[in-house]
């Protein structure tokens, strides 16, 4: 497994992590990305842990918690080889406490945590969205005293937009706070959004990218292609509305492009997709995710090795959609580039 700093920290994590929301598997979106209890979830850690993934992260929506207690369990006794990485901000009921990230709500839902997690601290408590409603200064010093108080090592967000992280940043700065390390975001081939804002912030201010959904919501796995119907195991089948958009020949361009690369390197599809993000600049880890046993042992056949240049830029050239305003003068006028150079080299100029 390789290992990476964690941004600018001095935290370092591993290239591949799990993603434990196939843990539980209750509701209508998290009971179709798997129904994992702990039997079989321990088999699944313990395959992790033997390759080297020690970061485990869930969130307290993913099946309503069940997915932290499950976790716990298969972690219990072996807790300090591993760093849980655990989420909390999005609504877990109705009421108008059960949503946000105020000093009252962070410091329930942490506590919460570790009592279905069976654990004394979290290696890394990050935000699952940004609450309007609740002054950042107030969330920072919260989460500054939730560090000094060793119930968390670090902290980050996921899913902030690049205003609200850069504003989270300068309270923390201004109030000698805790700072954000890492970013907990969706990145793929068919998803590259990331690179237009919040990439050129994460090397800026020392943000570590953790992925999610790195196959595009279940798109990339090599399943999916240009005249045939979705795979009847797919997830997308119940869950398409959940995830994020993309136009059909949008994937399949991408799709082709893995194919071809595929066939040159001997490797699968979903090893390749994975591969290329971790090539770019920020990420420092990507969550991987599985059913079963065979998905979760392809995913690992992603690290070990590298794409060419070559390759890189195939792929790159492939996966490009035109930046929108205000991004798209600085990729296509020379005098804007020159001002502010891209953070990702341009399609087809490799990695």
């Amino acid at each position: 497994m390789e290992y990476r700093r964690l941004g600018t920290s001095g935290l370092h994590v591993p290239a591949l992590s799990f993603g434990a929301g196939t843990f539980g598997g209750q509701g209508p979106l998290f009971g179709a990305w798997g129904t994992i209890g702990v039997d079989e979830a321990r088999r699944l850690v313990d395959i992790c842990l033997d390759a080297g993934i020690t970061m485990f992260d869930t969130a307290d929506v993913y099946s309503a918690g069940a997915s932290e207690e499950v976790l716990g369990a298969t972690l219990k006794g072996r807790r300090d080889r591993v760093l849980i990485s655990t989420k909390a901000g999005l609504p877990t009921g109705d009421g108008p406490a059960d949503a946000g990230t105020s000093r009252a709500r962070l410091i329930g839902s942490v506590d919460a945590a570790l009592r279905r997690l069976d654990t004394d601290y979290i290696g890394l408590f990050q935000l699952h969205a940004f609450d309007a409603g609740t002054p950042v200064q107030e969330v920072v010093s919260t989460l500054d005293d939730l560090v000094r108080a060793g119930k968390i090592r670090y902290v980050g967000v996921s899913n902030f937009s690049g205003w609200q992280t850069m504003k989270s940043l300068a309270a923390a700065d201004r109030h000698g706070r805790q700072r954000y390390v890492a970013h907990q975001v969706y990145y793929s081939l068919i998803g590259r959004d990331y690179e237009w804002e919040l990439l050129p912030l994460g090397l800026d201010q020392g943000l570590g990218a953790i992925v999610w959904s790195p196959l595009g919501w279940g798109r990339l796995t090599g399943k999916i292609r240009r005249g045939r119907p979705l795979p009847t195991g797919s997830r997308l089948h119940a869950t398409a509305d959940y995830g994020p958009p993309v136009a059909d020949e949008h994937l399949y361009r991408v799709v082709d492009a893995l194919d071809e690369i595929a066939d040159e390197t001997g490797r699968a599809v979903p090893q390749i997709a994975l591969r290329w993000l971790l090539q770019r600049p920020t990420v420092s880890s990507v969550l991987i995710g599985a059913r079963n046993e065979e998905q979760l042992r392809q995913n690992l056949g992603a690290v070990g090795w590298t794409l060419t240049a070559g390759q890189m830029a195939r792929l790159d050239a492939a996966s490009h959609r035109p930046a929108p305003y205000p991004y798209f003068p600085y990729e296509r006028q020379e005098g804007f580039a020159r001002l502010n150079p891209p953070a990702v080299p341009a399609p087809g100029a490799g990695a």
